[in-house]
């Protein structure tokens, strides 16, 4: 029953009915009232999931977005592929959910754009880069961990701002972008790779040094 919920699964409930109602409403109150009605949810239960405004609508909204793609692209199906086919599908899988509500995402990437709601927007792309590293099997806990997600955060945002503006069939125009922005990234990960492993052969002076002061025996 909807009055069991908690305040984290009516927002995970009516998330993607606020989206739907944003295209015409915004990311406001009336796009919110109508959602809960259309859930059947308290209104007043709705407002007090939602007492931060649009950006806690919209932060809930690309949670929903989140959820979507990792139920489309389960582990054992990203286990079948490789590195770059995994960004790529999960990126597009992203694009497919978001695809129906473009004009709520018009509306969203505004209000983030907000100079107010700049880290909440930072924090927001981090997340979603965040969750398409984990689920692509990353386990860097080094620099690497955050210059992938930098990387795949600013390819996911260029991409985004195409596909919004994207009248093609299928949003071909959309998915040759990507594919040419993800060659960037395979390529910078492998020329970092060789530099790193270059580096790692390169004579040590301090190791030199080591050696000299405490000598193997």
């Amino acid at each position: 029953m909807t009055e069991d919920l908690t305040l984290d699964e009516v927002r995970a409930r009516l998330a993607p009915a606020i989206a739907a109602n944003a295209a015409f409403d915004g990311w406001s109150d009336a796009a919110r009232d109508l959602a809960a009605e259309q859930e059947d949810i308290d209104p007043d239960v709705a407002r007090l999931a939602f007492a931060d405004g649009a950006v806690s609508m919209i932060d809930a909204w690309f949670a929903h977005v989140d959820a979507a793609m990792a139920q489309a692209l389960p582990a054992e199906t990203l286990a079948t592929m490789k590195i770059r086919q995994r960004i790529t599908a999960l990126v597009e899988a992203r694009l497919a959910v978001l695809a129906p509500e473009r004009e709520a995402l018009r509306r969203a990437r505004a209000i983030l754009a907000l100079p107010a709601n700049v880290a909440a927007a930072a924090r927001l792309g981090w997340r979603s880069a965040d969750a398409m590293w984990r689920m692509a099997g990353d386990t860097a806990t080094d620099y690497n961990h955050y210059t992938k997600r930098a990387m795949l955060l600013a390819v996911y945002a260029a991409t985004i701002t195409v596909f919004l503006d994207d009248d093609s069939e299928e949003q071909a125009d959309t998915r040759a972008f990507l594919a040419r922005r993800i060659d960037g990234i395979m390529r910078f990960e492998k020329a970092k790779a060789q530099f790193t492993a270059r580096a790692h052969r390169r004579p040590s002076l301090s190791r030199f040094v080591g050696r000299l002061r405490y000598p193997v025996v």
